[in-house]
């Protein structure tokens, strides 16, 4: 069966749809039909991967539309689902007679017979699967594999890149190249940086996939591989390597794979398929590497770093481009390997560490990392292809946790490990366990924020009472699937013995905003921040609050359980929510299973119509937390993410302390346990405003308790409180001026 119009046609009329300003489906479905006609097929689908290895059916010819958004299947789930798991074309001429194949009744297949499926494939990663169905029996020739080959290949660059499909439209954020991606291997080096990516050999950007003269395009790539063999051969005869024995073997096998004719052979096909000479250089490479990652054989995947290393080289002799990098003063080096004399020429002054996919903890590069104090983490398999130059970074060289395009919350999180790591002021470490006295002797409690476990040890470092707020979404966040129960289990028991006797505050999911799980559908909302989130959902979405409350109640075993819920509105959301964790209390009773000594409920106030609900709140909530950062943004109307805005109100202005106050003496009048989390508590002018208005627990970033320690050990409270009485009813845009000149007067520290 010859193409109709040939794989260059076909191309050609890609590059015009890729350019269309439709819809991303509108495209899709253009794209499947125009691919059917060029190949003289019956049927042409796309699927594509979701998270959780899932492959949708995003658009298809022939088949029953009603399919599309509705199909699924796993990975290595029927004929699609192998294309996927081996990444390899299947070319079948009885495709329902194959043990693989999967029937769905709703796409209506069943007249067809041939089948020809291929990945989609780009930096070593499936994104989907496409394929085309004739009725007669029949095997697809060679050159219609290689047709559909070239087709998937561009098809993933541009899905990689945004370029074809709107993403935030198709609201599918595993396709998305720039979501954050969690990875985690070996601590090789300890140390803790966050910075951004600079790529040892990185990647030639390919702008232009199809070719408009392919003839002049093999060309091109004839003299770029005589360049690249060129200079391979002054390798070995260059005086200043010194190559002899094991080294000059190294070299002579590399010049073994540069002169290799199957490799050459199979750039040249691609390019006669219509690519540029680029792009057919990226596509035999993901297909090489593909394969060998597949075989699994650690000789053979040492060998595919070398065609890696000879298709960068390749591709710089095509571009022109030198490969030096000027590097940024927050460089973190991300390399598949890499030796030590290169480790040494980028020198100490601007690396922060180093993430690599392949080192061993006695190779010579990790021992020269602990030589420089680069904090150093090994066997991300896969970062190499997922990073890109200048992303956001976060390395944990004692864990062996790295974070690419890390969330704001991740980002702090390492930010204050560091910090902590960094700094160890004397000042601070010398009061560490000394108790958080006034100096008219009022205790004050301070607690630390936590999400992840990697906090922890930040508890006995910062001297902590206790977690105030450990915030559950961060583990839900980094997966691409939803935590199994064991699994969340376990994440809070390590918690709870990690913290050992100091209390431990659970807030529930706080989902929605600018909080999306990467493997959720969600609707664009106008105003997230206002819209469906947190309580709200779980209201809605009982099964998921019940779910984690149920790992919670076996985690806590014998323990006093706080759980926190958060953006109550009002009291009968409290009480709705309050039941549902009462109905998992009771679910444990009749299953006999041991349960926590004290199960405590509380209510996070960010709302404002809240705080005038406070008696009432009070007889049902065990506890109640300010959650200050969103309390004030809605107070004062400000999206926090607008920069026009966001530092438009000061957190000391007089309306700030006076709804403050308003809260403190409401909890008072009814016996109530209030606390405050958010950024007022950590910074320690506001924090002494803060305990002027009565409060005396605050939930903080562990690296900032012990400048609130030394605050607090200074002052006495009996004046702060009534100099913060008397502010409250000026009109100035901010206090912030006045409360530093008392402090100063006073020898108040707040530095």
């Amino acid at each position: 069966m010859p193409t109709a119009g040939g794989p260059r046609v076909l191309l050609r009329r890609l590059r015009e749809i890729m350019a269309e300003q439709t819809s991303a489906q509108m495209r899709l479905d253009k794209l499947v039909t125009v691919i059917a006609s060029n190949m003289v097929a019956e049927v042409c689908s796309i699927y594509l991967r979701r998270a959780g290895k899932l492959l949708e059916l995003y658009a298809t010819e022939g088949l029953n539309r009603s399919a599309v958004h509705n199909t699924r299947l796993k990975e290595g789930e029927g004929l699609v689902g192998l294309v996927s798991e081996t990444a390899e074309a299947v070319n079948l001429s009885d495709a329902p007679a194959d043990p693989h194949f999967s029937y769905r009744p709703e796409t209506g297949e069943d007249p067809f017979k041939a089948f020809l499926g291929v990945p989609i494939v780009r930096g070593g990663q499936v994104f989907g699967v496409l394929t085309v169905q004739n009725k007669a029996e029949r095997v697809y020739a060679e050159e219609e594999v290689e047709a559909l080959q070239t087709v998937a290949m561009v098809l993933a660059e541009v899905v990689a890149q945004g370029g074809f499909f709107n993403i935030a439209e198709l609201d599918e954020p595993e396709l998305r190249i720039d979501r954050p991606r969690k990875f985690m291997g070996e601590g090789l080096s300890e140390g803790v940086a966050s910075g951004r990516v600079v790529l040892h050999e990185p990647r030639v950007k390919v702008e232009r996939m199809i070719a408009d003269n392919p003839v002049e395009e093999l060309k091109r790539l004839e003299e770029a591989i005589g360049g690249l063999r060129e200079s391979v051969d002054q390798m070995l005869m260059s005086s200043e390597l010194d190559l002899t024995g094991e080294g000059r073997e190294v070299i002579e096998a590399y010049r073994l794979f540069a002169y290799d004719q199957g490799w050459r052979q199979r750039m040249r096909d691609a390019v006669r398929t219509g690519l540029t000479a680029e792009a057919a250089v990226e596509r035999v490479q993901d297909e090489t590497r593909l394969r060998v990652q597949r075989l699994g054989d650690p000789i053979l995947r040492e060998r595919a770093h070398d065609f890696d290393d000879l298709a960068r080289r390749l591709l710089r002799h095509l571009t022109g481009e030198s490969g030096h990098q000027v590097l940024p003063h927050d460089s973190i080096l991300v390399a598949r390997n890499m030796g030590p004399a290169e480790l040494l020429d980028y020198g100490r002054e601007k690396l922060l560490a180093l993430a690599l996919e392949d080192a061993a903890a006695t190779s010579h590069v990790a021992i020269v990392a602990r030589s420089m104090g680069l904090p150093m983490v090994s066997g991300l398999e896969g970062i190499s292809d997922n990073a890109r130059g200048g992303d956001a970074i976060a390395v944990d060289g004692e864990t062996g946790e790295v974070h690419l395009r890390p969330q704001t919350e991740i980002l702090n999180a390492f930010e204050e490990k560091r910090a902590l790591r960094q700094k160890a002021q004397a000042r601070f470490a010398a009061i560490r366990e000394l108790p958080a006295i006034t100096k008219d002797g009022v205790p004050i409690r301070l607690m630390m924020n936590a999400g992840l476990e990697f906090d922890m040890p930040h508890l006995a470092e910062s001297g902590a009472d206790g977690i105030g707020l450990f915030r559950t979404e961060l583990q839900f966040m980094l997966g691409e699937t939803m935590p199994r129960l064991a699994d969340q289990t376990q994440f809070y028991k390590s918690i709870f013995d990690a913290a050992g006797d100091k209390p431990v505050v659970f807030r529930t999911l706080d989902l929605g905003g600018d909080k999306v799980l990467p493997y959720a559908r969600w609707e664009r909302e106008e105003n997230p921040a206002l819209g469906w989130r947190a309580i709200r959902i779980a209201l809605d979405r009982p099964a998921l609050l019940r779910y984690q409350v149920r790992a919670l109640l076996v985690a806590a075993q014998g323990r006093t359980l706080r759980i926190l819920l958060p953006m109550v509105s009002d009291v009968d959301e409290f009480n709705r929510g309050r039941a549902l964790i009462d109905r998992e209390l009771e679910r444990a009773r009749l299953l006999h299973q041991t349960r926590p000594t004290q199960v405590l409920v509380g209510a996070m106030l960010e709302v404002p119509a809240l705080a005038f609900m406070l008696p009432q709140l009070m007889r049902s909530a065990d506890f109640v937390s300010i959650g200050s950062n969103d309390l004030l943004s809605l107070a004062f109307a400000v999206d926090r993410t607008n920069p026009r805005v966001a530092k438009r109100y000061d957190s000391l202005n007089p309306a700030s302390l006076t709804l403050i106050r308003l809260i403190v003496q409401s909890a008072a009048e009814n016996s109530g346990d209030l606390s405050l989390c958010g950024e007022m508590a950590g910074r320690p002018l506001d924090a002494m405003a803060l305990l002027g208005l009565g409060l005396r627990t605050l939930s903080m970033q562990p690296g900032q308790i012990g400048p609130i320690k030394m605050m607090i050990r200074s002052l006495n409270l009996g004046e702060v409180s009534d100099f913060v009485d008397r502010l409250c009813g000026r009109t100035d845009h901010s206090l912030r001026t006045r409360l530093a000149a008392f402090a100063a007067e006073r020898g108040i520290v707040l530095k």
